[in-house]
Order: C-alpha cells, then sequence, then structure tokens
C-alpha cells in the first residue's frame, strides 16, 4: 500500500498528506511498524491535514504529540482539518518550565 500521509507524533489524531487526496481514497500512513490507513471523506489537499478519529468541536488537535490548537466545530474522521475548523489557542509556557 502507498504512503500518502506521514504520522509526526503517535499520540496524533491528525496525519499530514503528502499528495492530493480525493475523497473515497484510502490514506496509508506509517505507525512504528505498522501500516495503518482512513477513508478520505472528502478532497485534502497536498500538505493538509486529515482528521484520523472524529474531533469533537472544541477538542485538541494533536499534531507531533501537542495540541496544535482546538477545533470550533465538529470534524468527522477522513475529513480536512485547516484553518477553516481550528483555532489556535495560545499556551501558558511559564506553567510549562522546568525549574533547574
Amino acid at each position: 500500500m502507498e504512503i500518502k500521509a506521514l504520522l509526526m507524533g503517535l499520540s496524533d489524531n491528525v496525519v499530514t498528506c503528502i499528495t492530493d487526496v480525493k475523497a473515497g481514497e484510502t490514506v496509508a500512513y506509517r505507525k512504528g511498524d505498522e501500516v495503518l490507513s482512513v477513508e478520505a471523506a472528502e478532497d485534502i489537499p497536498y500538505c493538509h491535514k486529515i482528521a484520523l478519529t472524529d474531533i469533537d468541536e472544541g477538542a485538541d488537535v494533536i499534531k507531533y504529540d501537542e495540541s496544535i490548537g482546538r477545533t470550533d466545530r465538529a470534524v468527522k474522521q477522513g475529513c480536512l482539518v485547516d484553518h477553516t475548523n481550528l483555532f489556535s489557542v495560545p499556551r501558558d509556557y511559564d506553567s510549562e518550565m522546568v525549574e533547574v
């Protein structure tokens, strides 16, 4: 199966497509030694994210094992995740600092 997307972190709920994907296509990606897939529910442009699971409204979108923002509406598995349904959330970096 041809790999069509990259998973950046093991806890991610999105993958980044490395080619244009048409609705109905199977999007294969690697998770460790496994090859997994998700069916595209809509067209996904090159370098854009596709949801691996249903993501509720207001839920974190995880990429690189980190939140990259939250959804402003529910996003179904296989759908595009981009600026139209994702918004940035300021982080509290002070609380994340490790004291040395």
